[in-house]
């Protein structure tokens, strides 16, 4: 096994291992704690600590620590996350939460840089196009990490399905389900049953024994990319000073393609926040219980991951234009089908279908936004993926915003209006690559009839 594809593995199963434990753990936030509202108070704070990381922390740890010892650092700040739960109250989870997010950026952004570096020093070895190995490692890589929401989900239904059975759902809670859910319904009397605190415990144990043996991985067996670059017999060139690299997620903002591309990981948080938040509490657990929520988010994240490893291998035959397309159309198509549906018991098969569908889109975000960023700002890798970092919690920021206060119809028109104009930044990007792709081949073939033509005067 080559070497670059080793490093893609190492960083895929360290993430796959600490996300089965964080994705989990996240699902369950405004369940398990829902008194005052702790839960959900988490939840925001850690998105509100990301978006702060986005703006600062990246390029500057990348630059400091390099990518492999970020990434170590970082996945620390989730192992502490999940030791707070285990006394969970506001004196641990929300100064876990702020620690998580500080993370949570830096994390992201070294793992898109690494994987990006990596992939365009294998093309430069066997002589292939750099987007396109590119591509082949995100593929690999959410592959890997989206099926962490499979094994999340499964621990966490296997644990918790110890619980006593839940009660049938009365007819007139199945009244305000799905799009309808307007915060003033009946509440949902599947959703009453705890877990007991050993079952608690129990999960907890499993969550953090899966984080750090994802820090230990990664620590032990992945290639530091600075000791890559000095195999590939490549310098490592120069840090800037400190202010530069400070301001440098800002400054690429002077690059008119991040401001029309902005809208892509806005979006991403949008859908991500949608299908995690809404879905699963105005759709699953309204109509079928919340002992169904584990097993609809697996059929997401088993789709998802699939999805993500034919994408990469198929980008070099159909473009990235034609897999956005594919997923706008997806997401625009189900969008409709949420204001329209109306749930209910006796149709099982449309929840893990919708949710599959949803996967399918999603793996379209995740691998080719990624994929797309590190390709047109190679130059600048770290504020690019700091940015879309940025992006996505924004779009995670505003939705839990409003979670409380829409109606979920509205919720679904919004998720609409940001899907087109995430849509219509990215058409307008393509468009101006082919320009300038258009004016460099004009410029080559005017300079070769010059050639030509002083050849012929001699």
């Amino acid at each position: 096994m080559e070497r670059s594809l080793k490093n893609v593995l190492v960083v895929s199963c360290g993430f796959l291992l600490l996300f089965t434990a964080y994705g989990g753990l996240q699902n369950l936030q405004s369940s398990l704690y829902s008194e005052q509202g702790l839960g959900v108070a988490t939840l925001s704070t850690l998105y509100a600590s990301v978006l702060l990381s986005s703006m600062f922390l990246p390029p500057i740890l990348i630059k400091k620590c390099g990518c492999k010892w970020t990434i170590v650092g970082s996945m620390c700040c989730y192992v502490v996350f999940s030791l707070g739960n285990f006394h969970a109250n506001w004196y641990t989870l929300i100064p876990t939460s702020i620690l998580l997010g500080l993370g949570a950026a830096p994390l992201w952004s070294a793992q898109g840089t690494y994987l990006t570096t990596m992939g365009n020093l294998q093309a430069e070895k066997v002589g292939k196009l750099g987007k396109d190995v590119v591509n082949q490692y995100f593929g690999i890589f959410f592959l890997v990490f989206q099926s962490s929401g499979v094994w999340g989900n499964l621990i966490s239904s296997l644990v918790f399905g110890k619980m006593s059975m839940q009660e049938a759902i009365p007819e007139e809670q199945l009244m305000s389900c799905g799009a309808k859910d307007c915060l003033m319904g009946p509440a949902a009397t599947n959703s009453t049953h705890h877990p007991s605190q050993q079952l608690i415990y129990t999960l907890l144990g499993i969550y953090t024994g899966c984080g750090v043996l994802a820090i230990l991985l990664v620590a032990v067996f992945l290639e530091s990319l600075e000791d890559k670059l000095e195999n590939e017999g490549e310098r490592r060139p120069r840090p800037p000073p400190l202010w530069s690299t400070l301001l440098s997620t800002f400054m690429l903002f002077r690059d008119k393609r991040l401001c029309l591309l902005m809208f892509l990981p806005l979006y991403s948080g949008f859908q991500q926040e949608f299908l995690s938040g809404e879905y699963t509490k105005s759709y699953v657990t309204c109509a079928l219980g919340i002992h169904f929520v584990g097993y609809v988010m697996i059929c997401f994240s088993a789709m998802t991951a699939l999805c993500s490893l034919l994408y990469g291998k198929i980008s070099k035959y159909t473009g990235r234009a034609a897999l956005y397309a594919l997923g706008a159309a997806i997401h625009f198509s189900c969008v409709v089908v949420f204001l329209l549906w109306h749930p209910n018991t006796n149709q099982l098969p449309v929840f893990f279908v919708l949710s599959g569908l949803w996967g399918m889109s999603d793996a379209v975000w995740q691998t080719q936004n990624n994929a797309l960023f590190g390709v047109l700002f190679e130059e600048n890798k770290e504020p690019a993926f700091a940015n879309y970092r940025l992006g996505e919690a924004i779009g995670f920021v505003i939705a839990f915003g409003y979670s409380s206060f829409l109606c979920v119809s509205t919720k679904l028109y919004i998720l609409l209006g940001v899907l087109s104009l995430a849509m219509v930044g990215y058409g307008t990007v393509e468009y101006l690559e082919v320009k300038a792709a258009s004016k460099v081949l004009g410029a080559e073939k005017k300079n070769q009839a010059e050639e030509e033509e002083m050849k012929t005067k001699m």
